[in-house]
Parts: C-alpha cells; sequence; structure tokens
C-alpha cells in the first residue's frame, strides 16, 4: 500500500488498514484519519502518535493494558508475535521462559501494566537487560517509556505497511 492509496481511503478502510498498527486500539486510527493527508510515513505516524498524546491518561493505560506479555505464549496479534519471533522470544528454553515470565510478573506488579518493548533488531539478551533495567524506574518515568517504545512499535508497523521496512 502506498502513502497516497493510504491517504484516499474513506474512514472505515482506513480504520481497517491502520487500526491494528497500535495494539487493540482502533480508535487513534479513527482519530488521526481528520488529519489526512499526509506527506510522508513520519507525518502519518505524529498524527496517530498525537492522538495518543492528546488522549486522557485513562486511554493511554487502556492503550498499554493492551500489549501482551513479552515471551507469552497467551493468544496475541500476528504483528505482535511475529516482533516476538524475531527478538527470539519464541524459542526460549525452560529456563529463559520462567525468567521472562518471573519478569513479567514483577514488572505488573510494580507497575500495573505490562512491560512494553520494541523488540525489533534485538535479541533475547537485550530484552532481559531492558526489562531488569527498567524495573528500578519510578511509575511515572515508566509509564512514558512505555509509551516510547509503543510509538516505536507502531513506526515499525506503519513502515511495514508502506512497504517500507
Amino acid at each position: 500500500m502506498t502513502l497516497d492509496e493510504l491517504n484516499r481511503l474513506s474512514l472505515e478502510e482506513f480504520v481497517e488498514k491502520v487500526g491494528w498498527v497500535f495494539e487493540d486500539s482502533p480508535w487513534i486510527a479513527r482519530a488521526a484519519w481528520e488529519s489526512r493527508p499526509w506527506k510522508s510515513l513520519e507525518a502519518l505516524h505524529q498524527s496517530l502518535v498525537g492522538v495518543v498524546q492528546k488522549a486522557p491518561r485513562e486511554a493511554q493505560l487502556a492503550l498499554i493494558r493492551a500489549h501482551p506479555d513479552l515471551g507469552s505464549r497467551a493468544r496475541m496479534a500476528e504483528a505482535s508475535r511475529a516482533e516476538q519471533r524475531g527478538a527470539g522470544l519464541d524459542t526460549l528454553t525452560p529456563a529463559e521462559y520462567e525468567r521472562i515470565q518471573a519478569l513479567n510478573r514483577a514488572y505488573t506488579e510494580r507497575f500495573g501494566f505490562p512491560f512494553i518493548l520494541a523488540v525489533r533488531g534485538k535479541g533475547k539478551a537485550e530484552v532481559f537487560q531492558a526489562m531488569e533495567a527498567r524495573l528500578e524506574n519510578d511509575l511515572e518515568a515508566e509509564f512514558q517509556t512505555a509509551l516510547s517504545e509503543i510509538y516505536k512499535i507502531a513506526y515499525f508497523r506503519l513502515a511495514d505497511l508502506l512497504g517500507r521496512a
């Protein structure tokens, strides 16, 4: 799909094509549609990010909570499965699986939402390191970091959609 084609879509078509970019949150695409036409991938991304940034904190928290735990074997969107597969999180040893589950639990208990990391280009060791390091953050820093990571994930997904990966 090209940016020109995306700009010509109706609201419903746009939400269908782009609504998945932010995990289980098509409301973001719906709100961003008003700001078209976009002249670049970056402009489209910033439009979507702007919707999240202007949203109430409760909506931002719901967006964060829509993301699956890393290394989870639970049902998740195909995009999430592919991203985690790329980081080797689908081939965890039993010990690594127990470790990532323990880190996920500790993180969620501390912050009240799942650990989020744009894993594209990262390996298992980097994921574990980030999880351990970020457990030391305060709640507000981690809330903002989670949103920042979501923005990165959305950019990668948009780039894939537009054939620019």
